[in-house]
Formats: C-alpha cells, sequence, structure tokens
C-alpha cells in the first residue's frame, strides 16, 4: 500500500520499509545527454566494458595528435590533453579517459589502420584508429593502379575495417564503367563506387558510410580528390591544388590527420596523400586479398611449392588456362616478401645489419689481395 509520505507498508510484517529516492531530473537528464553525445562520437560497449579508470576520469575521443599534446572531443566539448606517453602511440580516432587535464587512459581499439614507415627499422606508423570504413579514393586515369589497391586493401582487412574503393572524376572519364569493373575485379572485397566528387548531390551517395556516428577514413596519393570529398562530407572547406596533367599526380594539400564531423551525422578522418605505402604486420589481411591464390596453393602437390617450375603447381596451372594473371601472382609473392621482411625479430634485423656492414670490408680484403 502507497503512502504519500513515501513511506511503504508491508501488511505482511510488522515493520515500515523506506521506498527507494527519486532520482534528481537534472542529473537523469545529464546522464542521457552525456551518453547520447558519447554514442554520437562512436562511443559503445567495446570502451565501456574495458574501462580501468577512476570514477572521476572523463571519456573523450582523439580528434588531432601533436608533437607534445592530444586535442580531444567529449560529451563537454573540445579540449587539450597532455600524456606520459609518446603520442606517436596514439592516434586520430582514439577513445581515452582523463583527469581534464593528462590521459590516464588510452582504451583498446576496434580496428587499427597503420602502414610500415619509411624507414627499413620495421617501425609501424598509426594512421587512425576505431575506423568503420577505409575509403580509398583513386581516380578514373593514370592514378589507378591495381597493385596500389591491393596494398590498401590488405592495410585494411589486417586492421579490420570495412573497404570501400572510391573513384573520383568519373565525370571526366569516358571509361568510368570500366575503371569500376577493373575495380572490382581487384578482390572480392571490393565494394566499389565512381562518382564526381564537385557534385554535392553524388556525395551524398557517401552517407550510409559516414552517418549515424560512423566513422571513415580517407587514404590515396595526392590529387586524387580527397580534400574535395572532405570540403562536401563537412561543410568546411580546405585548400585544394591542382594535379600535373603529364602523369595525374597532385600536391599534398593535407598535412595533417584530423577527425570531423560529417554533414550526414557521423565522422571523417582524412589523411595526407600516400606516395608509398609499406605493409607491416599485415598477412592475414594480404590472404584476404589474395584468397583465391591461397586457395590454390592449397591445391599444390607440395606444400612449400614456390609456384614456379614445380610440378603439378595448381597456380601455374591456373596461368596456362588464363584463369589467372602472372602479374596477380608475382604482386601476391612480393606483399608475403615484403611482410616477411617486417616480421622478422630484432635479433636478426641487427644479424642483418652485421652482416651488411662486413660486405664492404670483406670486398675490400678481396680487392687487396688481387
Amino acid at each position: 500500500m502507497y503512502q504519500p509520505s513515501g513511506l511503504v507498508f508491508d501488511q505482511t510484517a510488522t515493520r515500515t520499509m523506506v521506498a527507494p529516492p527519486v532520482p534528481n531530473p537534472l542529473s537523469f537528464r545529464m546522464f542521457i545527454v552525456t551518453n547520447l553525445a558519447l554514442t554520437a562520437l562512436g562511443w559503445s560497449d567495446h570502451f565501456s566494458l574495458q574501462s580501468q579508470a577512476q570514477a572521476s576520469d572523463i571519456p573523450a575521443r582523439v580528434i588531432a595528435v601533436h608533437r607534445d599534446r592530444l586535442d580531444g572531443l567529449g560529451a563537454e566539448g573540445k579540449i587539450v590533453l597532455a600524456t606520459d606517453q609518446q603520442t606517436r602511440d596514439f592516434a586520430v580516432g582514439d577513445w581515452v579517459y582523463h583527469d581534464g587535464q593528462r590521459v590516464t587512459q588510452r582504451l583498446d581499439r576496434r580496428t587499427k589502420i597503420g602502414r610500415g614507415a619509411a624507414s627499413e627499422d620495421g617501425d609501424y606508423q598509426l594512421i587512425a584508429a576505431n575506423v568503420d570504413t577505409l575509403a580509398i579514393v583513386t581516380s578514373c586515369n593514370d592514378d589507378f593502379n591495381p597493385a596500389r589497391l591491393e596494398r590498401y586493401l590488405a592495410m585494411c582487412s589486417a586492421g579490420g575495417a570495412q573497404p570501400l574503393v572510391v573513384l573520383t572524376k568519373a565525370d571526366l572519364s569516358p571509361d568510368a564503367d570500366e575503371f569500376l569493373r577493373r575495380a572490382e575485379s581487384v578482390s572480392p572485397l571490393v565494394t566499389a563506387i565512381t562518382l564526381n566528387a564537385c557534385d554535392p548531390e553524388d556525395i551524398q551517395r557517401l552517407n550510409p558510410w559516414c552517418n549515424a556516428a560512423q566513422t571513415m577514413a580517407l587514404v590515396g596519393s595526392s590529387g586524387v580528390g580527397k580534400t574535395t570529398l572532405q570540403n562536401a562530407l563537412t561543410g568546411v572547406e580546405h585548400l585544394t591544388q591542382t594535379i600535373r596533367e603529364a602523369d595525374a599526380k597532385g600536391r599534398h594539400t593535407t598535412t595533417a590527420r584530423s577527425l570531423q564531423r560529417t554533414l550526414a551525422g557521423g565522422w571523417l578522418i582524412d589523411t595526407p596523400g600516400m606516395r608509398a605505402l609499406r605493409l607491416s604486420g599485415a598477412s592475414q589481411g594480404i590472404e584476404a586479398v589474395f584468397a583465391d591464390l591461397v586457395e590454390l596453393a592449397q591445391q599444390c602437390q607440395f606444400r612449400d611449392c614456390q609456384h614456379a617450375s614445380e610440378p603439378s603447381c595448381a597456380v601455374q596451372a591456373a596461368i596456362a588456362i588464363g584463369s589467372l594473371s602472372a602479374q596477380r601472382l608475382s604482386r601476391w609473392q612480393k606483399l608475403q616478401r615484403e611482410d616477411a621482411q617486417f616480421n622478422r625479430s630484432p635479433a636478426e634485423l641487427r644479424e642483418e645489419k652485421r652482416r651488411s656492414a662486413q660486405q664492404p670490408k670483406a670486398k675490400s680484403r678481396n680487392w687487396r689481395k688481387r
């Protein structure tokens, strides 16, 4: 029996029980607003279930990484954060907890996009984190390169993101449909679309991949239209530069990565143009992109078949009947060698450097003997 005084009388026992307190409406409303804001940023159970933060710590998403600080965005707005770690250990799109000034915890990533650094020491360079879709941007001209697409697809698959090949400058090419067919034939993983990056209505075809808290990252060479896409998707104007007509190559416009809100309600990460893409730790991604070759190789007579002149080689048999190109086999083997190079242990790297350093000395001694 409910009592107006807030007490509940239990008729089955001679005692009075106090009803639970009514939550403060303002606090409850703030809780809902905070969680809605975080969800709009891409917050999910993946992050909330792994927290080791103090009760007073606050979640935020990294929107920019600088040499000595991070820029974050949370329910309370933007914030500048210091960190005891090196900032290169963070990526745009990361989720962190902070105490209002410093990062107290970086949360494990759902997905990550990264590549081998330009140096030969096996360093891994983070590009973006917690990306739902990696939009691999190329154009319907001389920039289109199946080998480079395979590298991007392997990087994307290894990081756990969904790939999307975006073919720009379709309005300037009489063979846009042929470029689309070539892109889709690169791998079964490919979903591809052609569009005119200067047409606002055409750009809206990308909305399903960057709305409702979805995060999409743009990667590709300079001059393929990434900045034009970014402008149209976010409504923020950035400087664009022309490309060289001789080779369809462009100059760098984007010089740093950042997370920006899209007009469709999601998030976009633009990246500087990449002239070279070294894979690193992408063996699973390579297998996914070349799944047809992996399946063929399992049919070879010898388990360690090099697919060259061995008898009963299923891969060479496929090349002979025209169902597989020798160029695709060559690109697969090249990526496998590159991945094996990256996966070498520090001891193996040191030994290789030692042998390389000794080779000039040995040649010099041989020359003096002669």
